[in-house]
């Protein structure tokens, strides 16, 4: 088949399909959709992987995909798989929308002829493969498994879609973010050996964050990031106390995350407070701009509402469970102008709600692909020049993800298996094994959590964007939060970098101007005060001591002159006592003597 996509692709759709183009792309496909369809239709492959970061359109150029196969007769009907009861009903939707109509509500039995195919969810497939097998063997039929990363092989719902569309005409797979954390091959993915033997899924086409950001086609997202001082107790009757942000164990990090995110606390009533503020300062270039906190458990979601109500004056709308109900409400959110919603997990993957430009990340879940999910909730874009801002946790975990928005990454087969505490994937892998038990409901778990969170206040602690920090850390109210809250809501992407730099500076400026009896915090930039944890900073004290040894046996001066020169020029205490960031600038500055010396 020779036909070029260029001129077929929009047979039947509506004029104004994609409803919600960004910038420069109304009326037509965007550039990266209308070279997938056209990579599609030189190649007419029986297996499509399409990797499109959240926000880019991945619906639009599914469904243009398939009115143009069935416009061709290549296919006759089409099956749609999301991972949830709202998705599946939101492809319906939009499928309608271009003359494509979906039966959301299929269940068994013949389909009534006024519909070209069904839409469905990975745990219905599950239920019935059969079913879904016999309806692809009577008719040539187009699967959409969106977000396929949900159907890992060896899995229950991996296994009922290789049955029910393993006799399917041609099967598109979507995704857009890193894959399974196991190493279960997915259906309907092929997978490549690169350089160093490691078998990695190979997309057909690939269109990341960063591509889709220099597009216009997604924010940039303004990270802001809070410490403070966490006090809890544990199982055993301890009390500790411990700062956000500063060099701690994992148990001890996470301990002190759950304390931070405990709605009788300050901690959250403060950031909830400044997410607020900024939403106040988003709306005045986007109206109609929302924000979502997205919350842990429904006791959680609850307690968040209930602070929201107190500082706006307003109840915001409260989605507890992937239900009909939280449909409507979801769609009734979208629609309006609502400031503020408080969900659950359900609301991080998929949903669209395109106004949302304010979140607050108030979860312990701390993996990639979450992530990456939950920050995708905010940067769709309606027009050039919106900004997202997130509100986090001095996490380090958090602050990675955050500082590689931009990474693309596959999903990997051949990763060796390790212990949990040396496998970043584990907690991933605990979370797929719970979503896939579809349990949506509270639990009774936290009760059982091994501490209990006494106190805890909040500190404003630096500003993340485009892979570089930003600030000193400021009380909650005061100007120099506010510095950082009232950043315009419209700015394009190198004005925001210019505008940080120009904050910080005056920030600085105005910290020198001050007695130092006056400095009740730590008043270093943000770039001189990296979030670690203990095992890093013992790292960085073990790479330190290496360099220091190097550079002896090349100088030949002692360990401790070495040591105590290092002091001298770049500041702070002995190593033993020293910050990640003083470490950082002693092992730069080591590293500059030796190179002097080659």
């Amino acid at each position: 088949m020779t036909t070029t996509a260029s001129h077929t692709t929009s047979h039947h759709l509506s004029p104004a399909f994609p409803g919600r183009a960004p910038w420069g792309t109304a009326n037509r496909l965007r550039a990266w959709q209308q070279a997938a369809m056209d990579e599609y239709v030189a190649k007419q492959p029986r297996d499509f992987l399409a990797v499109a970061t959240p926000g880019a359109g991945k619906t639009t150029f599914a469904l243009t995909l398939a009115s143009w196969l069935l416009h061709h007769h290549v296919v006759q009907q089409v099956t749609v798989v999301a991972p949830t009861e709202h998705l599946k009903k939101q492809w319906a939707e939009a499928a309608g929308r271009i003359g494509i109509k979906l039966d959301p509500e299929y269940s068994a039995g013949p389909l009534s002829k006024e519909y070209h195919g069904v839409a469905v969810t990975y745990a219905g497939v599950g239920v019935r493969p059969i079913l879904h097998r016999n309806r692809c063997e009577q008719r040539k039929t187009l699967v959409i498994l969106d977000e396929i990363h949900h159907a890992g092989d060896s899995k229950s719902w991996g296994e009922a879609c290789f049955e029910a569309f393993e006799p399917a005409t041609r099967r598109l797979a979507l995704t857009g973010t890193p894959f399974r954390s196991d190493t279960n091959p997915i259906p309907f993915v092929a997978y490549g050996e690169d350089s160093e033997g490691v078998r990695r899924s190979v997309a057909d086409y690939t269109y990341g964050y960063a591509d889709a950001l220099a597009d216009h086609v997604v924010r940039p997202v303004i990270f802001l990031s809070y410490s403070g001082n966490m006090r809890w107790r544990t199982k055993a009757g301890d009390e500790i106390e411990a700062r956000l942000g500063e060099p701690m164990t994992k148990d001890a990090i996470s301990q002190a995350w759950r304390t931070a995110l405990d709605p009788a606390g300050d901690w959250m009533k403060n950031v909830l407070r400044a997410a607020d503020t900024r939403l106040t300062e988003v709306r005045k270039a986007i109206p109609d701009a929302g924000a979502l906190v997205i919350a842990t458990d429904h006791r959680s979601a609850k307690a968040y509402a209930k602070s929201l109500r107190t500082i706006t004056g307003k109840s915001p709308t409260v989605v507890l469970s992937d239900d009909a109900g939280a449909s409507k409400k979801i769609e009734e959110f979208s629609a309006g102008d609502d400031r503020w919603m408080v969900a659950v997990r359900m609301v991080s993957e998929g949903v669209d709600v395109p106004r949302l430009a304010v979140g607050v990340y108030a979860t312990s879940i701390s993996t990639p692909l979450f992530f990456a999910q939950a920050v995708g909730r905010f940067v769709r874009s309606r027009r050039r020049g919106e900004t997202a801002s997130v509100f986090l946790p001095s996490v380090p975990t958090l602050l990675g993800f955050a500082n590689e928005m931009e990474l693309q990454r596959d999903h990997v087969l051949d990763r060796p298996r390790k212990g949990d505490d040396d496998n970043p994937y584990a907690e991933e892998e605990d979370l797929l094994k719970e979503a896939e038990k579809q349990q949506d409901e509270d639990t009774g778990e936290q009760d059982m959590l091994p501490f209990e969170a006494l106190e805890s206040d909040a500190v404003f602690d630096r500003v993340l964007y485009d892979g570089a920090e930003f600030g000193m850390q400021a009380h909650p109210g005061s100007e120099e939060e506010q510095d950082y809250l009232g950043i315009p809501g419209l700015l394009e992407p190198d004005q925001v970098q210019l505008l940080l730099q120009k904050r910080q500076a005056r920030q600085i400026a105005h910290s020198r101007r001050k007695p130092d009896d006056e400095a009740d915090l730590l008043e270093l930039p943000a770039d001189r005060r990296p979030i670690v944890t203990h095992k890093q900073l013992l790292e960085l004290r073990k790479q330190l001591n290496t360099l220091v040894s190097a550079y002896h046996h090349q100088s030949g001066k002692p360990h401790g002159v070495i040591h105590n020169e290092l002091r001298r020029l770049c500041g702070g205490p002995p190593s033993a006592e020293a910050t990640a960031g003083q470490i950082k600038e002693r092992i730069k500055k080591v590293q500059e003597w030796a190179t002097r010396m080659r």
